[in-house]
């Protein structure tokens, strides 16, 4: 399966204020996945910049780190309304699953996310926590694996990739070549975000040169 790169226009888990002029000036680099979170917009931003990225040719991904029902219902809610491709996050809920479902959005629910968004539990535990999750109406399941507190993030991913059917995605912490290589080795990795990094400039200057980088460094 080819890992797909999701370009987040985030930082410190806040969309950037400039998002669009940065999206626009990177959108002609080889990925055609972005995203951004619902933290720093407002509805009317959020749809702007939903829509400009589908105007591009994009594939949007809005990724939810609200926990509770209700927050992450009312995100899902303002998915729809956006026009959103893909959402990344949420614990998983039934209502939130319908009115994604409903609204034509794929959905991949965190698993193993424990309040301070950090991956928590045993890898047994994570692993059969996926494996649940997976039995429900969704496209795939999200970790943020590199952010295991438990272990080590290495081991966690080997043991889980055979052990689950649909794909999964990595969401955050990718920072590093080190850590690229450990992307390329999962065969039903569907995607993996960067932002944060982006931002620090750790794959190199301008959005666009960094996105090069990681797509071209995943082809080698």
């Amino acid at each position: 399966m080819k890992k797909e790169l999701i370009t987040m226009l985030t930082w410190h888990d806040v969309t950037v204020e400039n998002a669009k002029e940065i999206f626009l000036g990177a959108k002609d680099a080889p990925t055609k996945h972005w995203g951004f979170k619902i933290e720093g917009t407002t509805p009317e931003s959020m749809k702007d910049l939903a829509a400009c990225m589908k105007e591009n040719g994009k594939t949007v991904y809005i990724e939810v780190l609200a926990m509770d029902e209700a927050k992450c219902l009312e995100a899902a809610k303002l998915c729809v309304e956006c026009g959103v491709d893909h959402v990344l996050g949420t614990v998983y809920y039934d209502s939130v699953a319908k009115v994604l479902a409903d609204g034509g959005i794929a959905y991949s629910p965190f698993v193993g996310l424990a309040p301070d968004s950090r991956l928590r539990g045993s890898i047994d535990s994570i692993i059969e926590k996926a494996q649940d999750a997976e039995k429900k109406n969704i496209y795939g399941i999200n970790l943020s694996a590199f952010r295991y507190a438990e272990g080590d993030p290495e081991e966690l991913l080997k043991r889980l990739a055979p052990s689950v059917s649909k794909p999964f995605s990595i969401a955050g912490s990718v920072d590093c070549y080190e850590k690229l290589d450990i992307v390329k080795a999962l065969p039903n990795l569907y995607g993996f975000t960067i932002g944060g990094a982006f931002f620090e400039k750790k794959f190199g200057e301008t959005f666009a040169e960094q996105i090069t980088k990681v797509v071209d460094y995943l082809a080698d």
